[in-house]
């Protein structure tokens, strides 16, 4: 299975380009800038009623359940980093949203 990286240059090559950092196309420009997809993502989110939702939200999500089912599967941390393309393990936890269920099992209904 290609890697997402030869996927997204694969991809790149069959489009007419000049900037080398684009990957999201318009029908109106030669590509997005990543500012301008941040701005797409919030413009929609906004349309839809989601607060605080943020263009990275979707990357936390899919860290957070690709932990969650790894895990499940036998599998560590580290191999959700090297899916994430993370440099450093840290940087991988930061994205990984704890779990209210976990807590309640661990430690019971908070009754304060």
């Amino acid at each position: 299975m290609p890697s997402c990286w030869a996927t997204l240059m694969a991809l790149k090559e069959t489009r007419n380009v000049d900037a080398d950092d684009r990957v999201i196309f318009s029908e109106r420009t030669i590509g997005m800038s990543p500012t301008a997809v941040q701005v797409w993502f919030h413009r929609h989110y906004a349309a839809l009623g989601f607060v605080g939702a943020s263009s990275h939200s979707g990357r936390r999500t899919f860290v957070t359940k690709l932990a969650k089912k790894i895990v499940e599967a036998g599998g560590s941390l580290r191999d959700v980093q090297e899916l994430a393309g993370h440099a450093s393990l840290s940087t991988t936890q930061r994205y990984i949203q704890g779990s209210n269920d976990a807590q309640m099992a661990r430690h019971g209904p908070d009754l304060t």
